[in-house]
């Protein structure tokens, strides 16, 4: 049998979900019949690491304890509402027994406007039905947008300044670095997928191909917050739909004759029912669906993997006493570990699988009759 990183990580996948619903399970057996306040929950913990946020967890302290303290980088919280307007306050304010300021308060990273008693109104099923102010905040996934973005301009600032002071020498520094990326872009994605007009669409791709590898990679970084850029899905789907713009107002008319007249095709798949022109139509709109679920699916997939494999620990350690906990952890962050490795290439698989798609319907969209 042939291995490559996508059969790893599908047994890697299959491994991590074993262990946890088999002992997670007995552990919210375990967790129902002792009804403890302090007792671990894997699947908050993971939901909390994957999702967006109003602030920058780093870590914990004496956890589990009456003196449980959070460490964590406030970030700022902006509202609207028609009576008061902008307003603009820390996330630290919300840092207290109730998770209330003034009259908002946070449920589940949602901001609420409370009732005339100060408090929450829930449905039947338990969810919160208050009015919610306009949520402009700069949350962790801004956060690491901007970081990603700075990063860029870092990057290729330095690379451009190495080309005006070093004109026709040999790449020096980050120079070095980004030159053979930038070439990889331009002579195996853009030229094969493209063709001859491959240029016009080179500063996209580029700038897409380099803000989905280096956000993966910040994601990766521990102990920094675990910024999840593109695993949440309105990022990709903000990708996806320039995307979908460029190649749909950049395209020619043989692109359109494709769709709605598709040549080689039998009449009566075009006329009376047009069955062919609806397939194509349907299928344009189908391609940035697939780019939005495919670069969300897999990045939070890899986030959830290694989360899991770290639960292990605290679920073995609550069922059968600490003696297991340290047992477990061996594998557990063995496995975290070689998880984190492949990671780094799934980093930078993404955003070559993202680009190389974009290239490719841009190439459909401009071919030229034959």
């Amino acid at each position: 049998m042939r291995f490559n990183s996508l059969n790893i990580k599908i047994i890697a996948i299959q491994i991590a979900f074993t262990l946890f619903f088999i002992f997670g399970s007995n552990y919210a057996s375990a967790s129902n019949e002792n009804n403890d306040e302090n007792n671990f929950n894997a699947g908050e913990m993971i939901m909390h690491h994957i999702l967006d946020a109003h602030e920058i967890h780093l870590f914990t302290l004496h956890e589990g304890t009456p003196k449980e303290h959070h460490v964590s980088i406030p970030l700022p919280i902006i509202l609207y509402t028609e009576d008061r307007g902008i307003e603009v306050f820390s996330s630290s304010k919300f840092h207290n027994e109730n998770h209330s300021h003034d009259r908002y308060i946070m449920h589940h990273e949602k901001i609420y406007i409370v009732d005339k008693n100060g408090e929450l109104i829930y449905d039947e099923q338990e969810h919160a039905i208050n009015e919610k102010p306009i949520d402009l905040s700069i949350t962790k996934t801004v956060t690491g947008i901007l970081i990603t973005v700075i990063i860029m301009f870092l990057l290729f600032g330095s690379m451009a300044k190495s080309y005006k002071k070093r004109r026709g020498l040999a790449p020096k520094g980050v120079q070095s670095f980004l030159e053979p990326l930038v070439l990889f872009v331009r002579d195996e994605i853009a030229k094969p997928s493209i063709g001859h007009k491959y240029e016009r669409y080179m500063p996209f791709l580029l700038s897409v191909f380099f803000f989905i590898w280096i956000a993966n990679l910040l994601g990766l970084i521990p102990f920094i917050g675990g910024f999840n850029v593109t695993g949440n899905i309105s990022i990709t789907l903000v990708l996806a739909t320039f995307t979908f713009i460029i190649t749909t107002f950049t395209s020619n008319k043989n692109y359109w004759i494709h769709i709605f007249n598709t040549p080689g095709v039998p009449w009566w798949l075009k006329l009376p029912v047009p069955l062919m022109p609806v397939i194509e139509l349907f299928g344009m709109f189908i391609k940035p669906v697939v780019l939005t679920l495919r670069l969300f699916a897999n990045i939070t997939a890899g986030h959830i993997i290694i989360l899991s494999f770290v639960s292990l620990i605290f679920i073995f350690g609550n069922l059968f006493g600490d003696g297991a906990g340290y047992g477990v952890s061996i594998v557990s962050i063995g496995f975290s570990i070689f998880m984190n490795f492949l990671e780094l290439l799934v980093a930078f698989l993404q955003a070559y699988v993202f680009t190389l798609l974009s290239a490719l319907y841009f190439g459909a969209a401009v071919e030229e009759h034959h």
